[in-house]
């Protein structure tokens, strides 16, 4: 029976795969534009905090290591409700899943900007985190079972692309708010996701191979599709994909969480003593590479596959950050920034497709919510140690620690990471 109804599911995959990957279908751009309007909204108001920490530490009294651990603290519970939506998404669907993780962080975004103490400021912060966590595993099991096999690269290129495109809106809205309003403001922005992304919900469906799985008697206790990812023969793929998140990510939140903060340092402290204008204009230009590396990345891996898309974008990072840190001149920072943000962001796109080519659709969601978020749980240290090490030797050489990072993801990419291009999902 079991055999049977997988043969049903791949096959109907199969029919669907269009000629051209623009043809795939309304219901998978439809798919496509909620996860990905989540995803940039998501990275919108995760970023405000970055654009505003120097004046939130200025106000709140809080220093560099301080300024980390609260980005640490958001990382740490956006890992517990990435693995909370994952069981949550393979469980009552990805579609809603999506919606309740947007309504979260939006909310706590909006609040954090009435903290009177760090403390305050902190637990918005981790409620935030639950809802940032959830949004991308939930997004990512839509988008890709949305999608046909050999488009799926592309999709999720798209789809983390706009990670960028948050980061820049991030930037605009403190340009424009921050000078006038003060940040408190700044935070108060962060509430427009829960108003867009209910409007678009409610024209998404759920993929059609999750609904089968659940009418052909896949549902099965949350308790039970959490426990199967830690037995054979899903276990090595657990492993590997907690690995690879966890030095991918530690490299990506220990360099671009302090990127506006070195920018905005003075000379004299080991930053590039730019303007907030000028910071704002500067990672704004920053996240067009990403953007860049983010859709190009999809493009690549369905071409020449996963495993050496993923191992180009980490060596890249690896060489790149350290000329980054070593440089203090406004000029060079602006043409190098794309080069740096290319590279060592655009390997995101890379995660929910082979993560989902790794996991079988009854404990997909669960996989990847788990394997992705078990790498930002730990990296949530990132931040902090950047910070920490910054107090010693300036953020600049700081930077070095994350480069680290993006070679150990290589090695571990190159040596462990098996070829999933074109697979069928089951």
């Amino acid at each position: 029976m079991e055999r049977t109804t997988t043969a049903t599911i791949e096959k109907t995959a199969v029919e669907q795969a269009p000629a051209h990957w623009w043809q795939v279908g309304p219901q998978a751009w439809k798919a496509l534009i909620a996860s990905g309007l989540g995803w940039m909204l998501d990275s919108m108001d995760v970023m405000l905090y970055s654009m505003i920490l120097v004046n939130i530490m200025a106000d709140l009294h809080m220093n560099k290591s301080i300024g980390g651990l609260l980005a640490s603290l958001t990382l740490l519970s956006s890992a517990a409700g990435g693995i909370l939506f994952g069981v949550l998404a393979d469980r009552i669907g990805r579609t809603r899943s999506l919606l309740y993780s947007v309504l979260i962080y939006s909310v706590f975004t909006s609040l954090s900007g009435f903290s009177q103490t760090v403390s305050q400021l902190a637990l918005f912060r981790v409620f935030l985190g639950l809802g940032m966590g959830g949004e991308w595993v939930a997004g990512a099991a839509l988008v890709t079972e949305a999608w046909p096999a050999e488009h799926r690269g592309k999709a999720m290129g798209f789809v983390q692309g706009c990670w960028a495109i948050g980061y820049a809106a991030a930037s605009l809205i403190t340009a424009l708010v921050l000078p006038t309003f003060g940040w408190r403001a700044v935070f108060f922005v962060g509430i427009l996701p829960a108003l867009i992304i209910y409007a678009v919900r409610r024209t998404v469906k759920e993929p059609e191979i999750w609904t089968q799985r659940q009418a052909t008697g896949g549902r099965r206790g949350s308790w039970q599709t959490f426990a199967e990812i830690f037995h054979a023969p899903h276990l090595k793929w657990t492993v590997l994909g907690s690995a690879l998140s966890l030095f991918a990510q530690f490299g990506y939140w220990g360099l671009f969480t302090w990127i506006p903060t070195y920018l905005g340092t003075s000379a004299a402290e080991g930053g590039a003593g730019l303007t907030v204008t000028k910071t704002a204009l500067w990672v704004i230009i920053m996240q067009v590479g990403s953007w860049l590396g983010y859709v190009t990345f999809g493009f690549i891996a369905d071409r020449i596959g996963r495993r050496w898309t993923f191992f180009l974008f980490f060596a890249g990072a690896a060489v790149l950050v350290p000329f980054y840190g070593l440089t203090h001149t406004a000029s060079t920072l602006l043409l190098l920034g794309p080069f740096v943000a290319f590279f060592g962001s655009g390997y995101f796109s890379g995660f929910g497709a082979v993560l989902a080519e790794l996991f079988p659709t009854a404990i997909r969601a669960t996989g990847q919510g788990f394997t992705y978020n078990f790498g930002r749980g730990v990296s949530a240290s990132a931040p902090f140690v950047v910070g920490t090490l910054a107090m010693t030797m300036g953020l600049g050489s700081a930077f070095f620690a994350t480069a680290l990072s993006f070679a150990l993801a290589a090695i571990t990419t190159l040596v462990f990471l098996p070829e999933t291009k074109g697979k069928e999902l089951v």
